[in-house]
C-alpha cells in the first residue's frame, strides 16, 4: 500500500496530500474537500508512510495494516470508525493479534479504521504492483516451466528413437566389409595350393 505523501495535521480533521513545496511552508490539498491549504513547520505534522502501530515484538507500518484490511475486505471498505470500542478492538485483533493491547489505545484504533476508510472513499488505497507481481509471476512462471519441460521431453524421446534407426543400419554395413575380406582371402590362400600341385 503506497501512503507516500499523505499527511495528517495535528488540529485539523482528515488527511492532506502534499501538493508543493514552500518556502517556509508546504502546500497541502485535503482529501476529502479537495482545498489547498498552506502547512507550517510549527503544525505538528505525520505522514502515515512513517506511522507504525505497537505490538509485543516489533512494530507493524500502517501501510501494511491497510493492506490487510484491504485483502480482508476484498478491496472495498472497513467497520465505521464510529462503532462500538471494543466491535474495533475485536477487529483489529483479527487481522493483528499481537498489537499491544496497553499501548495502542481505543482512539489509535478509530483513528487507524477512520482513516482507511477515508482514503478508501478518495480512491487513495491502491496495492503497490510490486505486491501484485509474485503472485502473478508465480502463476506464470508454473505454466512456460510445464510447457518447457513437455517439449523438452519429447525431442528426447524422439533423438533416441533416431539414434535407434542410425545404429541398425550402421551395424549392418560392418558385417558386410567383414565377410568379403573372408571369402577374398580364402581365394588368396587356394590359388597358390592348386598351382603348386599341378607343377608337382
Amino acid at each position: 500500500m503506497n501512503l507516500s505523501g499523505i499527511i495528517a495535521i495535528s488540529g485539523k480533521p482528515g488527511l492532506y496530500k502534499v501538493i508543493a513545496q514552500g518556502k517556509n511552508n508546504i502546500i497541502v490539498e485535503s482529501i476529502e474537500e479537495k482545498k489547498r491549504v498552506p502547512a507550517y513547520a510549527t503544525d505538528r505534522i505525520s505522514a502515515l508512510d512513517d506511522i507504525s502501530i505497537y505490538t509485543y515484538d516489533d512494530d507493524k507500518p500502517l501501510k501494511e495494516i491497510f493492506d490487510d484490511i484491504f485483502k480482508k475486505e476484498n478491496g472495498g471498505e472497513t467497520i465505521s470508525h464510529k462503532e462500538d470500542a471494543k466491535k474495533l478492538q475485536a477487529y483489529l485483533t483479527e487481522i493483528l493479534p499481537e498489537y499491544d493491547k496497553e499501548r495502542v489505545y481505543p482512539s489509535d484504533i478509530k483513528k487507524l479504521f477512520q482513516w482507511y476508510n477515508l482514503l478508501h472513499k478518495a480512491g487513495e488505497l491502491k496495492m503497490d504492483e510490486v505486491e501484485e507481481a509474485p503472485a502473478k509471476a508465480e502463476k506464470a512462471a508454473k505454466a512456460p516451466k510445464a510447457d518447457k519441460e513437455a517439449k523438452e521431453a519429447k525431442p528426447a524421446k524422439e533423438t533416441k528413437e533416431k539414434a535407434a534407426v542410425k545404429k541398425a543400419p550402421a551395424a549392418k554395413k560392418a558385417v558386410t566389409p567383414k565377410a568379403s575380406a573372408k571369402t577374398t582371402s580364402a581365394k588368396k590362400v587356394a590359388a597358390p595350393k592348386t598351382g603348386s600341385s599341378r607343377g608337382k
